[in-house]
């Protein structure tokens, strides 16, 4: 090809080094190691399998073995291979832009599709996004109500609809905690109803930012039973639509990343369009059910133990190993083996 001919020889753990180089003052240090993490694997395979010493060789083929090869290696999901081939594929646009591989090797970066049963099961919101998208609303939006509501729907696990009952007066600052209470006759019911009340405690820096969004941020207005409601709108109390069409519009990669894992452009992008439900068509947003998800694997992948888990969340511990724990079966042995090394 003739465009080959401009390409500069560069070995793949070089072009890496390069890519987390340029990534690191725009993304979170997990987001950075888990990026480390994925491409890893390519510098691998690369070295022991296809004896690739210089990227310029590197063909739409050859990634297409790679996929093959990584889902087998690892014994991954679709989910899983979806996440690491979407940073193969930002990793290779970056190095067409210094003339590392030929154009447009990028759009040969393919990424497993997804069916609907796979989408609920296993999307979550990652640790490493969760992160990212808190340190860029604490940097940008400090206290307002996207970075409040987050800040909560993650650190917590609630549901939406117990996040969206909340009334200034079930914040306890002094006791740096959040009373859950069922309150059907006033339109804010708990999925469990009395069952699901319960008392949760909050970290300093979570309080901070509540109390920052009460009395600095919060629209003063009450909602139709005369209650204070801890999230409204000019409208009054936030609604559910509201909370979930937020947490999809914050969860957009594009909106705490700059980039798009799916090479659209970003303008034009469908799910960028300002009208109801628009954030929800991109691929990578993710609902408050998803945070969810993804802040209960997040507990437990800290080893926290699961009763404790299942009573904060609100959540059988059968029902939690069932529908909500996306840890993977090498993560959950090696923390078992973290805990055998201590006998």
């Amino acid at each position: 090809m003739p465009e080959h001919h401009t390409l500069e020889p560069i070995d793949p753990p070089t072009a890496v080094e390069m890519y987390l180089q340029e990534r690191e003052p725009e993304v979170s240090e997990a987001t950075l190691k888990a990026h480390r993490y994925r491409l890893n694997h390519l510098i691998r395979w690369c070295e022991a399998v296809e004896e690739i010493d210089n990227l310029n060789n590197l063909t739409g083929r050859k990634l297409h073995h790679y996929r093959l090869w990584r889902r087998e290696d690892g014994d991954l999901s679709n989910v899983t291979v979806k996440t690491q081939m979407d940073t193969v594929r930002v990793f290779i646009r970056f190095c067409e832009r210094i003339d590392a591989v030929r154009p447009n090797l990028s759009e040969s970066v393919v990424s497993p599709s997804l069916s609907d049963g796979e989408n609920q099961r296993e999307t979550i919101l990652t640790s490493e996004a969760a992160t990212e998208i808190l340190n860029r609303l604490e940097r940008f939006e400090y206290a307002s109500f996207n970075h409040t509501l987050l800040i909560l729907l993650w650190r917590t696990g609630m549901r939406l609809g117990a996040a969206r009952g909340l009334d200034i007066q079930d914040y306890d600052a002094p006791r740096m905690r959040l009373k859950l209470q069922h309150r059907p006759e006033h339109d804010t019911p708990l999925k469990n109803g009395r069952d699901g009340e319960r008392l949760i405690a909050l970290r300093p820096d979570t309080c901070e930012v509540l109390s920052d969004w009460v009395e600095h941020r919060r629209r003063d207005v009450t909602d139709e039973y005369g209650r204070d409601p801890l999230f409204t709108t000019a409208q009054g109390r936030a609604s559910r639509t509201t909370i979930r069409e937020t947490v999809y519009r914050l969860t957009r990669p594009c909106e705490y990343t700059g980039e798009c894992p799916h090479g659209r452009e970003i303008e034009s992008c469908e799910a960028m369009n300002t009208r109801r439900k628009a954030a929800s068509k991109c691929p990578s947003s993710v609902s408050p059910h998803d945070v969810r998800r993804g802040s209960i694997t997040h507990f437990l992948s800290r080893d926290v133990p699961e009763k404790v888990v299942s009573d904060r969340m609100n959540v059988g511990q059968q029902v939690l190993s069932k529908h909500y724990d996306q840890r993977t079966e090498e993560q959950k042995v090696e923390q078992r083996r973290g805990y055998l090394n201590n006998i």
